[in-house]
């Protein structure tokens, strides 16, 4: 069996010249979430993004993250958003609902709008965790998300243009059989 590769692996850059991003941030634990958000403005500038491009929307809590950026994606006007948030366990269970139910609606709106969204809420059992995660540049998680969100926008990119070259034709669709179980 030859395993011998065609083509190199696609993926994208770290070039954000020319490309649009929405950042929604909670304003819940904003001591937190604003050094992530500067985190990540800071990685964009360094990859070249215009600060004209990016665009910042607050929410009031993580569980409002979703809908935002569903909304946001489905505008039209963004490459790639990213999520920024901060859950900090306490006494009572609401922590694993709202961590739980944050990443849920962030997936299912990146993959209902086909927009990527970098996922950067962090779930902390202590305010220390979260202190340390919102750190110095490299260790900061909204500077790592934005590198996400910038290599996914750019990848994107690439994608639907490989997908539209001519000379290229789209992949037929496979008509779906359903077996039908018979019943006596």
């Amino acid at each position: 069996m030859n395993h011998t590769r065609k083509s190199a692996p696609a993926h994208g850059n770290l070039d954000a010249a020319g490309l649009r991003f929405a950042i929604v941030v909670s304003e819940f634990n904003s001591p937190i979430t604003d050094r992530l958000l500067a985190g990540a403005l800071d990685a964009f500038s360094e990859a070249g993004a215009a600060e004209s491009r990016i665009e910042i929307f607050r929410v009031p809590g993580s569980f409002e993250i979703p809908v935002a950026a569903r909304k946001l994606a489905s505008s039209g006007r963004f490459d790639a958003l990213i999520c920024i948030g901060c859950i900090l366990r306490g006494e009572t269970p609401h922590f694993e609902y709202v961590a739980a139910e944050s990443a849920r609606g962030i997936q299912l709106a990146q993959l209902d709008t086909g927009v990527p969204m970098a996922f950067c809420v962090l779930t902390c059992d202590t305010i220390q965790q979260a202190i340390e995660r919102a750190g110095l540049k490299g260790d900061n998680k909204g500077y790592e998300s934005a590198l996400g969100a910038i290599e996914m926008a750019r990848l994107f990119r690439k994608l639907s243009k490989e997908s539209a070259a001519p000379g290229r034709a789209p992949r037929a669709a496979r008509p779906r059989t359903r077996k039908r179980s018979r019943r006596r």
